[in-house]
């Protein structure tokens, strides 16, 4: 067991520079042809973008802001505050980075327990913070997306104006069943009967064809059993507030197009069918095998939104704005944070295995 630890520890940085070209290309080849395709510079020279259209795009970056001092928040509270907020900073970067080039069904969710491990926390606990960060992700979208859709018409919400959106509510139906019965696996293995789980997935990676990675699911199911001993018994409140963390995070990030809507579009905006179609389109875009739904997510964007505004140009800039704000600040930031981090991590965890090796010897 300890070995594999070592593994995690000692895993490469995690990216190359040709991952986070891959992402920016597709997203701007796709906007550079849908602007070639449908733009209109009159109706761009006759938009005035005013003070007004200026402090709603100010709005937009600060939700984001909130969204991450949410996400920084719940990673404090969820170690008791053994994280500061600068390791807390960097463990966000890192996730949304990661997440940024990666194909969004792998995401930056798998690597926080690297991160965490870079940053001084065992690697029982980092699991542990992992799994609960999963579960009150799931739980939210699982909570939020009916009691939205209570209020709004499903016409509003899976109108058929081009092929991609037509099957938006197969795919949503899908993924949502599928995160179901996912996050009631989770809260058994977390809260209930996680030597069920445990048991379960030993005895099937006795399979031969699964045998190889046997000794990384004894890890998992390990910690799978110290997070049920070590979070499962905390108190309501705990989890309260964990879960409206969890909430502002969401809601904020959400919120987002909300705010660049306003921007470009100040009147008959109908809020919450915009806020309920972007829980939609980023369940969509999980299933999206580029990375950070590069490309796919102008392009579903752009079709999703276009019934809103009068004009294909105005949703293009709008479009690129969202983009901007929402996925290529993080690789901007992630390029500017990353590489000083790794330096600073890699070098403290040779340090690290160097007085290992001389405390070792000297039992010897």
């Amino acid at each position: 067991m300890a070995q594999i630890n070592n593994e995690l520890i000692n895993t490469q940085k995690p990216y190359k520079t040709y991952q986070v070209l891959i992402p920016v290309l597709l997203g701007l080849v796709v906007i550079g042809w849908l602007f070639l395709d449908e733009f209109d510079p009159a109706v761009f020279l006759s938009f005035h973008f005013t003070i007004y259209s200026a402090l709603f795009i100010v709005l937009a970056f600060l939700l984001m802001f909130t969204r991450d001092l949410g996400m920084m928040w719940r990673f404090r509270y969820l170690t008791d505050k053994d994280l500061s907020w600068r390791q807390a900073f960097h463990i966000n970067v890192l996730s949304e980075f990661t997440s940024a080039v990666t194909p969004t069904v792998v995401g930056g969710s798998s690597l926080v327990v690297i991160f965490l491990i870079k940053e001084g926390i065992n690697a029982g606990r980092s699991t542990t913070i992992m799994f609960v960060n999963l579960f009150l992700d799931e739980l939210f979208f699982l909570v939020v997306c009916p009691l939205v859709f209570l209020f709004i018409p499903l016409s509003e919400l899976f109108n058929s104006s081009s092929v991609i959106v037509s099957t938006f509510a197969v795919v949503f139906t899908t993924i949502y069943i599928t995160r179901l019965v996912w996050t009631t696996i989770m809260y058994i293995a977390i809260f209930r009967r996680p030597n069920w789980i445990r048991h379960i997935l030993l005895t099937l990676f006795k399979v031969p064809l699964l045998r190889r990675w046997k000794p990384k699911v004894e890890l998992l199911t390990f910690n799978l059993v110290q997070t049920s001993n070590d979070i499962g018994n905390r108190p309501f409140y705990f989890w309260f507030k964990a879960f409206g963390m969890t909430l502002i995070t969401w809601a904020a990030r959400f919120l987002v197009v909300n705010a660049v809507f306003m921007a470009f579009n100040p009147t008959h905006i109908d809020h919450l069918v915009v806020f309920a179609r972007q829980l939609i389109l980023w369940v969509f875009m999980v299933v999206s095998p580029t990375p950070g739904g590069s490309g796919v997510a102008e392009y579903a964007f752009k079709e999703y939104y276009n019934d809103i505004f009068s004009s294909n140009s105005i949703i293009l800039l709008v479009t690129l704005v969202w983009r901007v704000i929402s996925y290529y600040m993080y690789l901007l930031i992630g390029l500017l944070v990353i590489p000083r981090w790794i330096t600073k991590s890699f070098s403290r965890t040779k340090r690290n295995s160097t007085d290992d090796l001389i405390i070792e010897n000297e039992d010897i």
